[in-house]
Order: structure tokens, then sequence, then C-alpha cells
């Protein structure tokens, strides 16, 4: 697979698989396809009218960084996506992934947006590269379902989010207000932290609201994954009702 540095200087990502193939291909942002003979065979109507350039099983695995490669590759231009073109949109979710380092965190966190119907993903604070293989994997072709895009400090950021008339709101374990007592009703963006050490004080203290998720058993805390789908589901359904 492309390495960061390669994919950022070319301008093109590589993706795997079927489901990712069909994906960039539906979103217009194919540039070229390669397949072997029985990836050809398999995914026949998935390539129907697709220029496909046939490559060897070797050369399949040397593209792969799967244990059991498919044989089939989209080389794909990155969506060209804004910051002040999202929000000039009026987004009404957002989900802000803050620090996220972990490409397989950062993928279930684009699918769980697009899941919530939310209007974007933002990576900030040195996050992960959201063409990074396993966060592609990951996303299971969600990333091509809603603009996906990188900003280089949560400070800005917020300030931005806020003047777009969000309600930004960061998920803490030690927050006083818990989930169902917050008003949902409003646009909101949610700011969430990485897997290991959450958000910083910093970055929370940047928020309008502090959140946690209230809890009965006898866990400490969710995974990042888990809270998003919690808070991100909650938003949505409270959107949906207006």
């Amino acid at each position: 697979m492309l390495r960061l540095a390669g994919r950022r200087r070319a301008g093109r990502f590589l993706v795997e698989g079927a489901n990712l193939v069909e994906a960039a291909v539906r979103r217009g942002l194919v540039v070229e396809v390669f397949a072997t003979d029985a990836a050809l065979a398999r995914f026949t109507d998935l390539l129907t009218g697709v220029a496909v350039h046939t490559i060897t099983d070797k050369a399949a695995k040397s593209l792969s960084d799967t244990v059991t490669p498919v044989g089939l590759y989209a080389v794909c231009a990155p969506p060209d996506v804004a910051l002040a073109d999202v929000l000039a949109a009026r987004p009404r979710l957002v989900l802000v992934a803050v620090a996220t380092s972990e490409p397989g965190n950062a993928g279930t966190l684009i699918r769980i947006a697009d899941a919530m119907g939310a209007d974007a993903v933002v990576l900030t604070d040195d996050s992960v590269d959201p063409y990074n293989g396993k966060c592609l994997r990951a996303s299971a072709g969600s990333i091509f379902s809603l603009p996906v895009l990188e900003a280089p400090g949560s400070v800005a950021l917020v300030a931005a989010l806020r003047s777009a008339g969000l309600a930004v709101r960061a998920t803490t374990l030690d927050a006083d207000t818990t989930l169902d007592a917050v008003d949902l009703t409003r646009p909101t963006a949610w700011l969430f932290g990485s897997e290991a050490h959450g958000l910083s004080a910093d970055v929370a203290a940047l928020a309008d609201e502090r959140v946690r998720v209230p809890m009965w058993g006898s866990a400490e805390s969710l995974n990042v994954a888990a809270a998003a789908a919690i808070c991100m589901y909650e938003s949505a359904r409270s959107l949906r009702r207006q």
C-alpha cells in the first residue's frame, strides 16, 4: 500500500477489496483499477464498464497489507472537501476525532458517523491519515459516503464549529452533566479523544459542554467507539424528531 508521504505527494490513495472499490467507483474517485484474473472473474458485475489492468497474484500480494488479499485494487483521488464548505452547508451533526492515532478506531468512528447520518467527520490534532489502509477498511466504505477531512488544530477548529452555530460537546469521564440531561435538539459537534488517553483537559475545556455517558454497571469506562456510537445515536435521534 502507498505510505503516507507517497499518498500526499501523489495526491492518490489505494483501496483494496470489493466494498471499498465499489464505493470509490460510485463516488467517481477511481483513477485506475488493478485486478488478478481470479478477481476479474469474481467481481465481473462490479467492474462492468471499468477499465482494469490485469496483475499477477504476486503483484497483488505486494500491494496488499492483508493476510488473504482478494486481488482487487483501485487507485483513487481524494475527495475535494474543505471545512469552510462543510460549515457553509449548515451541518447539524459533526463527529470530531481528536488525536486519534489508531487507524482502526478512526475508521470505526467514520462508520459510526455515517450510520448516524452525520454531516461530516473531522480529524484533528495529529490524528491518523484517513486514507491509511487500515482506516479505510475499518470504515467499511463509509469514508466515501460523507465528508471526511483533516484540520490542523482543535483550537481553531472548535472556534469555526461554534461560529457555524454548532454546540461543541466533549465526552469526558469526570463531567458533571450526563448525556440524558443534555439538550440534543441543538446542532452538535461531538469531540472524541484517543482510545488510550481520551480528551486532554485543554481540549475538553474548549467545548461548550462536557458530557459523560451514564453507566449503571461495574465497568469503569467505555471505549471510544462505544461512547461515540451512544452519543451520536442520541443526537441523531433527537435531531430527527424535530
